[in-house]
């Protein structure tokens, strides 16, 4: 796929991934692994990275955010992403039946999953599922994509949307945005 972006996923592209998750023999952690990426964004390597601290509040629950931190980022681009409800509720379970290791992600010796362990596994499950064209990096342009559609439902703008990927430049956001071609010809029909 050089020089090819990963495809953003449809609602139904992420149903059908969360049930292989669910079929999976991991299945609460690889369903925090989908949700990880297509409702926070995070890349395969931060996904790996992650580790309970930056995911809790200071009482010790789940927190309203993640603070992914600037040494488990791409380039040192830490950043805080409000956590929301599907994938809080995953995490919370997944912490009630996990061992409590320090990545959040992590196999079944305990140890942390590494990013290419969790590229290989989004690579299994779209293979499985007949899904071309799709890599680990899908989930992420699917979030960045679906955030800059409602962005402005929120009050926000694309600046918003650049913060919470975590890009130094709004162009690189820009690039991430996949275009709408039914918006399109709305567009056009109203000219």
């Amino acid at each position: 796929m050089a020089g090819k972006q990963a495809k953003v996923l449809f609602e139904h592209h992420v149903q059908a991934l969360l049930a292989y998750a669910t079929a999976s023999r991991y299945p609460v952690r690889n369903r925090v692994i989908v949700l990880l990426s297509v409702k926070a964004g995070l890349r395969a390597g931060e996904i790996a990275n992650l580790t309970w601290p930056m995911v809790l509040d200071p009482s010790g629950e789940i927190g309203a955010s993640i603070e992914l931190l600037d040494g488990a980022a791409k380039m040192g681009s830490g950043r805080r992403v409000p956590c929301h409800s599907d994938l809080q509720a995953a995490l919370a379970h997944w912490r009630e039946v996990s061992d409590g290791t320090r990545h959040v992600v992590h196999s079944e010796r305990g140890g942390g999953l590494s990013p290419s362990s969790i590229v290989n596994w989004f690579s299994d499950a779209y293979r499985a599922l007949g899904l071309s064209g799709c890599s680990s990096h899908s989930g992420r342009r699917t979030f960045i994509t679906r955030a800059a559609r409602l962005v402005h439902k929120a009050g926000g703008s694309l600046r918003d949307v650049q913060l919470l990927a975590g890009h130094r430049s709004i162009q690189t956001t820009q690039r991430y945005i996949d275009g709408d071609t039914d918006a399109q010809r709305r567009l056009v029909s109203l000219i």
